[in-house]
This record gives structure tokens, C-alpha cells and sequence, in this order.
């Protein structure tokens, strides 16, 4: 399995680089802007295309977390908080 994860990696990364190559040749600010990010974001770019794996799991919890402590209007007790969290959620 290796032999064939090892080559895929250089392909993503080789396809990325050249996707970043076509895209200075425009010399626009706006994608130069999406350049940045995609250049900041390459291994977890890279990691989805390998693996599928993205973080919409966090993103879900981190949304359940915001809800409650909306509905709490604010937190008081951090710790009174935290152990209601942990009673709703774990």
C-alpha cells in the first residue's frame, strides 16, 4: 500500500504546484489572494484528496457548543458550563 500512496502524494503535489504556476500567470489581486490561501491550506488540501477527510465533525461540535451557551444567554460558571457540556454531549 505504500508504493502507492507515496506516488500519489508526489502527483497531488506536482498537479497543486502546477495549478499554482497557471494561476501567478494571471497577475490578477483576486487570485493572487486564493493563491495565498490555497498555499497556506496545501497539506490539508492535499490530506482531503488522499484520505477524504475534512474537519466537518469539529465544525459540527463547535456549532452544538455555540447554540448552548446561546441559550444560556452567556456563561457565568465556567466550570458549572463546561460539566453541562460534558453531560449533553460526551
Amino acid at each position: 500500500m505504500l508504493k502507492y500512496k507515496i506516488p500519489q502524494i508526489v502527483t497531488l503535489t506536482l498537479n497543486l504546484a502546477r495549478w499554482y504556476n497557471e494561476v501567478e500567470k494571471f497577475d490578477y489581486m483576486e487570485f493572487n489572494k486564493v493563491l495565498d490561501t490555497f498555499s497556506n491550506h496545501s497539506t490539508t488540501i492535499i490530506n482531503y484528496f488522499e484520505e477524504r477527510l475534512t474537519n466537518a465533525s469539529a465544525e459540527s461540535f463547535n456549532a452544538k457548543i455555540k447554540a448552548f451557551r446561546s441559550q444560556l444567554r452567556g456563561v457565568a460558571d465556567l466550570k458549572f458550563f463546561m460539566f453541562r457540556l460534558a453531560r449533553l454531549y460526551a
